[in-house]
């Protein structure tokens, strides 16, 4: 689906450290969490809540981790998701996915429905269904922005079998509609996969030249569950058959371990400089890089830096201390008032070279200085004792059953009721088979309720 993010099993990358790379040898990332800002979100107190309106979408991606179902919830039950996340969490905004959350034919309500709650409602999409007059309407009613999924194995109509760089034009079509109506945050993500990782630097190029209208940047690590690896599936102590799954397959011909720093380190083969300032740990190995943030000032000219931890927690606990919550998607306004953040150059390192370099450049008093991030995601890994290093405080929990769940695995409580364990192969256990779609109707969305197992 266009706006899903590929991020379920990777065994073995979880560490930040040194690891084989794929032409062989050793690859080191230079990275020291201990070095870097812990972003403070946690699961009741975030910058993001993650509102799932719909399961239908109108593309088929490659790293898609939910079934692409017809069913759109009603506006009742997104007010009754809308009524946990304001119980369970305080968040500056909500991203509105899917499926594609386009799809819904009440999705300019629900946009409205969220922003009249005090969030910022940003849509995640791929932005097939997208036109300028749509754009408009959901501007009127509250949007804060959207995140664009578009990457080269999502099988779209004319854009087949394209590259990364050949989407850039796409990318950008996009950027322009949104900079057109003005006022709106604009974010791109993209999976990343093996045979796609060395694009990456290409996509950090085009997103600073236009650094004015694209004001995010997002990899996420493609991830994957297999089921002829090394780990069998449980809920309880009952082996389950997982081939249901949408991201189960019985093999890939994929990596599936591309790890956070692996994306920095293939980033800095063309950007030297490039530094990530803040970072989520898993909820296994503290030294993980779950969610790994860089912040940059610049023109469509030139990168003057990256700022550093020290200006990253500024942000969040002043944004916390002043308006309750911590920051998310800051407005176009904000983003481009980069010379006034140099101000704050005494606090932070990275200011400081960013300072020191805009002042011997006379051609920059009469430009723009602009704030971009670039975001990388390490999503679910496996670890070799079977553990699941999940993201510590992650943004992207949605609502279950009337609680909070990870998104990235809601098909497992789909399906069995619950998430899965992982066990390390040892030996043969009877199968549990999932609901069938009949079985599992009643609790579908639409219907209110969550998915169970046969025979629970």
């Amino acid at each position: 689906m266009g706006d899903r993010r590929a991020r379920i099993f990777g065994a073995g990358a979880a560490s930040p450290a040194l690891r084989p790379s794929a032409k062989g040898g050793v690859v080191d990332h230079a990275l020291d969490h201990r070095r870097l800002y812990r972003l403070p979100w946690s699961l009741p107190d975030n910058a993001v809540a993650w509102l799932e309106p719909t399961a239908k979408c109108n593309l088929a991606c490659d790293g898609c981790y939910r079934a692409n179902v017809d069913q759109h919830k009603s506006l009742d039950e997104i007010a009754a998701d809308l009524d946990v996340f304001a119980r369970y969490r305080t968040a500056d905004g909500v991203s509105i996915a899917g499926g594609d959350p386009l799809t819904h034919p009440r999705i300019v309500d629900i946009v409205r429905m969220v922003a009249e709650r005090g969030w910022k409602p940003i849509l995640n999409t791929n932005g097939l269904a997208l036109e300028e007059d749509l754009l408009r309407d959901l501007k009127r009613a509250g949007l804060g922005g959207f995140t664009f999924h578009i990457d080269s194995k999502q099988h779209r109509p004319k854009w087949k079998a394209k590259t990364e760089q050949d989407l850039n034009a796409l990318r950008l079509h996009y950027a322009e509609m949104v900079a057109r109506v003005g006022d709106l945050s604009c974010a791109f993500n993209a999976t990343v996969y093996q045979d796609t990782l060395d694009a990456v630097p290409d996509l950090v190029a085009w997103a600073h030249e236009h650094i004015d209208i694209v004001h995010v940047l997002v990899f996420i690590c493609y991830r994957a569950a297999v089921l002829e690896g090394e780990f069998d599936y449980y809920r309880g102590g009952t082996k389950l058959d997982v081939a249901p799954l949408a991201y189960a397959y019985p093999m890939v011909d994929q990596r599936i371990d591309i790890s956070a720093p692996e994306v920095v380190s293939k980033i800095r083969e063309r950007f030297p400089e490039f530094a990530p300032c803040a970072y989520l740990n898993g909820t296994e190995t503290p030294d993980s890089f779950k969610w790994l943030l860089a912040g940059r000032l610049g023109t469509r000219k030139r990168i003057y830096g990256y700022i550093g931890p020290k200006m990253i927690e500024l942000a969040q606990t002043a944004h916390h201390l002043w308006t309750g919550r911590y920051l998310a998607y800051a407005s176009p306004a904000a983003l481009r008032r980069g010379k006034s953040m140099l101000w704050l150059w005494p606090f932070d390192a990275g200011l400081r070279k960013v300072c020191a370099r805009a002042q011997l450049d006379p051609h920059l008093a009469f430009r723009r200085l602009h704030f971009q991030s670039v975001m990388i995601i390490q999503p679910i890994d496996l670890l070799p004792d079977g553990r699941q290093n999940m993201c510590d405080g992650c943004p992207d929990m949605t609502v279950w059953n009337h609680r909070l769940a990870w998104s990235c695995r809601l098909e497992e409580c789909l399906n069995f009721g619950e998430f899965v364990r992982t066990v390390r192969r040892e030996r043969a256990l009877p199968v549990i088979e999932p609901l069938t779609a009949s079985e599992a109707a009643p609790h579908a969305p639409g219907a209110g309720a969550a998915g169970g197992v046969r025979g629970s």
